[in-house]
């Protein structure tokens, strides 16, 4: 299986989508939930506005569209940077495999609508290097990270993934961690001009993300150690086979794959950061998991191990669907 999607044929996106109805099976049985938040923003308002309740069918197309389209658009960009040696879809392959490892990303979420968002975050911060004069780049970015945090409050965690890849990609230069933080704060400004006009502006503070913290889960079960076991085992999996060729990278895609590490591990502290909106919030981190998990499954030549965790992780994703069919 793992060598289908090892090439680069347009046919691959045809076995994405058989491989998001097998990662997902359970749909077939119960479709997904939609769940939001009361003051998480404004996506939340707009899946309660406009989308069915739980159940309906229509939500079982509308969330794998959402996760082939997603893996895609991630797959697309990290060949373009050439992060790996050969191209194909094995980070799509990752991404929605991903989505199957928890219980809640089974779940039309504002989560899952915001990664879109931080995947085009990414794409333009990775335009950063080669900048001789980013200020536009700087503010687009800006803007397009505080029109996230309006969606998704607990994406305000991102505001640090920004700041510190401008420091990666960029020797410091105060006036352009300024324009950034400006462009963070325009779509605020506009809002709260809007609220100005309509006398409203005492609700701006439920468009303010508010921290919580505290364990994002309240019980720790079998279910869920067993996919966190896996999913760490398939991550240093793919670490160590990042590190065997890393060396031969050039500097900006060493930078790039910085800056997804960095995205990593502060999209890791969200569940904890906001912890009343639950487990939901860490769906954010398979943006960059799935970079890294791809290279166990690019770079070997041999396919034993490969094919072997490959095996490993759908285990996993099936043993989920079974408990949601079950319970």
């Amino acid at each position: 299986m793992v060598k289908i999607f090892r090439d680069k044929s347009p046919i691959n996106i045809l076995f994405l989508v058989l491989l998001s109805l097998g990662v997902h099976f359970h749909f077939f049985f119960k479709a997904p939930k939609v769940v939001t938040y009361a003051n998480d923003g404004i996506f939340s308002v707009i899946i309660e506005k406009y989308l069915p309740a739980s159940g309906n069918p229509f939500l079982v197309i509308l969330y794998l569209f959402i996760i082939v389209l997603q893996a895609v658009r991630i797959n697309q960009l990290l060949m373009e940077l050439k992060l790996f040696q050969k191209a194909g879809y094995t980070v799509a392959m990752t991404y929605i495999i991903l989505t199957g490892f928890i219980v809640e990303w089974g779940a039309v979420t504002p989560a899952l609508l915001s990664n879109s968002l931080l995947i085009l975050i990414f794409i333009m911060s990775t335009k950063l290097f080669n900048q001789s004069n980013p200020k536009t780049l700087l503010f687009n970015i800006g803007c397009v990270v505080g029109l996230t945090v309006l969606c998704y409050h607990p994406a305000a965690i991102i505001i640090v993934i920004v700041l510190f890849t401008l420091g990666i990609m960029r020797s410091f230069k105060l006036q352009e961690w300024f324009i950034l933080l400006i462009g963070v704060l325009l779509p605020y400004y506009f809002l709260g001009g809007w609220l100005y006009m309509h006398d409203q502006l005492d609700k701006i503070s439920s468009f303010i993300p508010h921290t919580s913290f505290g364990l994002p889960v309240l019980a720790i079960n079998n279910l869920f150690i067993q996919s966190v076991s896996v999913l760490g085992l398939a991550f240093f999996s793919g670490i160590i086979c990042w590190q065997q060729f890393s060396s031969r990278l050039l500097i900006q895609m060493r930078k790039n794959w910085n800056t997804l590490f960095l995205m990593f591990l502060v999209l890791l502290a969200a569940p904890f950061i906001y912890k009343e909106f639950g487990i939901y919030t860490s769906i954010m981190c398979i943006v960059p998991l799935s970079a890294f998990i791809s290279n166990a499954f690019s770079y070997p030549k041999r396919l034993v191990f490969p094919n072997l965790l490959f095996l490993l992780m759908m285990a996993a994703v099936g043993y989920n669907n079974w408990y949601i069919i079950k319970f």
